[in-house]
């Protein structure tokens, strides 16, 4: 008896044109679905079969409106995906012929089956979605499921397609960046949300921690010493407490939550860390990303923190979506001393 893991899953994507099946396919990658598009219907097993072989359990095929010969023949290569180590879905799309009509209006693209009988209908776009639900309707009814996308929007649709294939996993599920920086470098061109921590004392004029990063123990406790500190934390815990779901719940696949202070190195680092830890323990876990940057102790130099080809590292901190990306923080011989503080000792030997 072939189990569950063992098996393959393929989810065939269909429908009208206009009704979703792109949106729905990337879902599918989203969810580590292995995407083949509009394949003649002839090699589709071949097809499956060199995936299998190549270790590949999650297949989606996605089958366009305008690809007849699928629609003419799909019995036939339903038939023949079927097996006992396979589990297949049919996935149809449909929505109300206004809406469709109104797609193909918005991006101003001629409809497929105007192209497939090379002719324009001359009752326009309501006669060509007409004459393609006709057509599909046979497919239509050997359907799994039908999903009826008229009143959704794109990530309305993503979330059903999670739904309906991955339920035990919720969907693909939100990353969540938090990223320090700084404000002399730049903003960072991918953040959603930007907390200015300037306003914080600067241990760049305190002697003995200049050279020191966020990262070192000294820092930490000078910052977060520091009037408002820990009440900014809290503040902003709170705001992300809320709004963090909600972002997930829009279908927002990444989120970057950016911490800036002048250099990037001490204050921006430090709360980055807290804000990153306190997200954790709303439940959401992660890893910590740390970009060396060029020669010790530079910051802004030819080879410093944006340099092409710098390299990422990343330390587990626990299975989830959250990662601290320190962009800006140079790698220094005080940097490196502190994480070697910190690391278990090893016998000499």
């Amino acid at each position: 008896m072939t189990s569950a893991s063992d098996s393959t899953q393929v989810v065939v994507v269909t429908g009208l044109s206009g009704a979703g099946k792109s949106t729905a396919l990337a879902a599918l990658e989203d969810l580590g679905f292995h995407a083949i598009e509009n394949l003649p219907p002839s090699i589709t097993l071949h097809a499956i079969e060199a995936c299998e072989l190549a270790g590949v359990r999650a297949i989606a095929l996605g089958f366009a409106g305008s690809v007849g010969a699928f629609a003419e023949n799909a019995p036939e290569v339903l038939g023949a995906l079927a097996s006992a180590h396979r589990r297949v879905m049919v996935l149809f799309l449909d929505a109300s012929d206004d809406a469709l009509a109104r797609r193909f209006n918005e991006t101003r693209r001629p409809h497929p089956e105007a192209q497939r009988t090379k002719r324009l209908h001359l009752a326009g776009l309501h006669e060509s979605v007409r004459l393609e639900r006709e057509r599909m309707a046979s497919l239509r009814a050997m359907a799994s499921v039908v999903v009826d996308t008229t009143g959704m929007r794109v990530h309305d649709l993503r979330k059903r397609v999670f739904s309906l294939v991955a339920p035990e996993q919720g969907g693909a599920g939100m990353k969540v960046r938090v990223l320090s920086f700084g404000f002399k470098y730049g903003l960072p061109s991918d953040a959603d949300l930007v907390f200015d921590v300037r306003f914080l004392d600067n241990p760049h004029f305190v002697p003995g921690l200049r050279e020191l990063t966020g990262e070192d123990k000294r820092v930490r406790d000078y910052v977060m010493s520091a009037e408002g500190a820990r009440e900014f934390l809290e503040k902003t815990t709170d705001l992300l407490a809320f709004l963090v779901p909600r972002y997930a719940a829009e279908g927002k696949s990444y989120l970057t939550i950016a911490i800036g202070c002048t250099g990037g190195q001490h204050r921006s680092v430090t709360l980055a860390n807290a804000i990153g830890a306190m997200l954790r323990t709303l439940g959401l876990h992660g890893t910590r990303a740390e970009r060396p940057s060029g020669p010790e102790g530079t910051l802004g130099s030819a080879a410093g923190p944006r340099a092409i080809g710098a390299t990422w590292t990343e330390t587990p901190l626990g299975a989830g979506d959250v990662v601290v990306v320190h962009r800006d923080m140079p790698v220094t011989a005080a940097t490196r001393s502190a994480s070697n503080e910190a690391a278990p000792k090893k016998d000499a030997g």
